[in-house]
């Protein structure tokens, strides 16, 4: 039996990091190829967030402040959407198989999500766009369910050590 290209690896009896899987992947490149922010709004706290841009170096001593504020992560999100039509492949698969979310720590009402972007899109014109970052996601329990108050985002992937 083929695995679905969207399959969540996180079985539903591992409710917690299924249900962060579906909103970190499922519904962000749902969302993202629908440039539809309310889409994903909810998945985030706005009180006290705050996104680390990590500027594609390993080196700490060059992340910055990137987004202070949820407005300005959103603003970032909405600017980085993509086109369709640029591509030589369907991007809903094709953005599938570049991420990649395995990683989920939870203590308590907390988590970290390590989510990674690894591969290559056929472009229209010829040639591929690199999907080659990671991100981890700082999560909280909320009384309805998980939600981002943060993350360091945009490192490389790998991490040279």
């Amino acid at each position: 039996m083929t695995m679905r290209y969207d399959s969540n690896p996180f079985p539903e009896a591992d409710v917690d990091r299924h249900a962060i899987w579906e909103f970190m992947v499922r519904k962000d490149i749902d969302a993202y190829l629908a440039k539809d922010w309310s889409m994903v709004a909810d998945d985030f706290i706005a009180d006290n967030f705050m996104g680390i841009q990590a500027n594609r170096s390993g080196n700490p001593d060059s992340w910055t402040l990137g987004f202070p504020t949820l407005d300005a992560y959103r603003g970032s999100w909405l600017a980085g959407t993509i086109e369709q039509a640029d591509f030589a492949e369907a991007l809903r698969p094709a953005l599938f198989r570049c991420t990649f979310l395995r990683d989920i720590e939870i203590v308590g009402d907390k988590a970290l999500a390590h989510k990674k972007f690894d591969g290559r899109i056929a472009l229209a014109k010829g040639g591929s766009m690199e999907f080659k970052w990671q991100s981890i996601a700082y999560l909280c329990r909320q009384p309805d369910r998980w939600r981002v108050f943060g993350f360091t985002g945009y490192m490389p992937n790998p991490i040279a050590l």
